[in-house]
């Protein structure tokens, strides 16, 4: 049998080895904190706190100065999709590459080049260059910066926390990254108007200073094994899907991620139901709430995470959590009241942090430590693209069908089809940990 299939392959090779004593009371339902003991997590996670809001405060900056000298909003499309390509291809190489290299060096030298970027940023518009031209091959390689880094940044986790804490780890760094995206744009929006659009890039620039600092004291995490040096090529891409479609267990994650992103992500939609279905209680509050409501769900998912990261069922916990997304988006979409529908995208944020968790675990605990960084970066093409294909899919449903029909039925989509996954495939039913 497939060990991937059926047990961790991750040992417990980092922190203390006795299981911590269990907690009771209120503690038991809170976020579970135990990797933070670990000196070289916590470096990790502190990096990220910095960088999940600084980040978004460079993804409110660039849309807005493109804006401001375009006054178009198909270029601030394009500028999406001029950052989306390099963020998909390095990622994929980027993978290949935190395979091959100590990823402790590969973490310092993409986080300098995209403090670099952000330097530049700051120095085109400081200097009023306003060129659109400049600002998307600025985006263009930081976001290549960022495809190389994130696979790196995510398989280290297994080389740092034990295999029992990876759920727990997972729930920190998802919950900073979800916070961020609710509280960085927020405060660029209050930022802007005070010190100005040049200096919020500096402001990110600086915060990235704070993350080298922190990765630089990081311990090597060179790769392990004592066999041929391997080379980060196209083979080595390929090595990795081929690994992917050999192991059940990984390839229903990722095949669970899509499910939930393609058929339930409604977000193209907000729009348009904010400016019809909920008009009644004010267009700009609607379309606020309706984008809030998901990731105010994940950051209350993840606050309480005490209640699910220490289960073992990390298999189950997937297909839980893929299937109550689809149901509280059905919900959602048959939602005639602003506030229910708020609150059924909130339920979808909660599963979505559920599901974020366990895959992350599974691909980090699943895969062997030469395969984990070429899995992340799957992961991160998968996690980037998987809402853009909704994107298209659910405004051409909604214009065909109507929103709320087609967001419903979207919802019931994934619920039918994961279900039928889970059914036809058992290696995730069984998978444990």
């Amino acid at each position: 049998m497939d060990t991937s299939e059926s047990s961790s392959t991750a040992p417990d090779t980092a922190g203390p080895d006795a299981p911590a004593p269990p907690r009771r009371g209120w503690r038991r339902w809170a976020m579970d904190t135990r990797p933070l003991r670990i000196p070289a997590y916590r470096r990790l996670w502190s990096s990220t706190v910095v960088t999940a809001v600084g980040s978004q405060l460079t993804a409110v900056a660039v849309p807005k100065q493109i804006y401001d000298i375009t006054h178009s909003s198909a270029w601030v499309g394009y500028a999406s999709l001029a950052g989306l390509v390099p963020m998909v291809v390095f990622a994929l190489w980027g993978g290949a590459v935190a395979d091959t290299v100590d990823r402790r060096r590969l973490l310092l030298v993409t986080n300098c080049g995209i403090a670099v970027t952000s330097l530049l940023f700051w120095a085109q518009a400081v200097t009023g260059l306003d060129s659109v031209a400049v600002l998307m091959v600025l985006l263009a390689v930081q976001q290549a910066f960022f495809g190389l880094n994130s696979p790196a940044r995510n398989a280290s986790i297994a080389r740092l926390v034990p295999a029992r804490e990876l759920p727990a780890a997972n729930a920190l760094g998802s919950t900073v990254m979800q916070t961020g995206a609710v509280a960085g744009p927020l405060l660029a929006g209050v930022l802007i108007p005070v010190i100005g659009l040049p200096e919020l890039y500096l402001v990110d620039a600086l915060a990235l200073c704070v993350t080298v600092w922190a990765v630089f004291r990081l311990p090597a995490m060179p790769p392990l094994g004592d066999g041929p040096a391997r080379r980060a090529g196209l083979r080595a891409i390929a090595d990795g899907f081929r690994y992917i479609s050999g192991h059940k267990v990984l390839l229903l994650s990722f095949l669970a991620d899509i499910v939930a992103m393609v058929f339930g992500m409604p977000r193209a939609l907000f729009p348009e139901l904010a400016a019809q279905t909920y008009a009644s209680w004010g267009e700009g509050l609607a379309l606020g709430v309706l984008f809030a409501g998901i990731p105010v769900g994940a950051v209350l998912g993840g606050l309480f995470s005490g209640v699910f990261s220490r289960a073992r069922r990390h298999g189950w916990m997937v297909i839980g959590a893929v299937v109550g997304w689809g149901v509280a988006v059905a919900g959602f979409g048959l939602s005639g009241n602003l506030w229910v529908a708020v609150a059924f995208l909130a339920a979808a944020g909660v599963a979505d942090m559920v599901s974020m968790v366990f895959r992350g675990a599974i691909l980090l605990s699943a895969a062997t430590d030469d395969m984990r960084g070429r899995m992340q970066g799957v992961f991160t093409v998968v996690v980037v693209g998987g809402p853009r294909l909704a994107d298209v899919l659910h405004g051409t449903a909604g214009s065909a069908f109507g929103p709320r029909a087609a967001v419903a039925a979207g919802g019931a989509l994934v619920v039918a089809v994961m279900l039928a996954l889970a059914a036809a495939v058992p290696a995730l039913r069984r998978y444990r940990i």
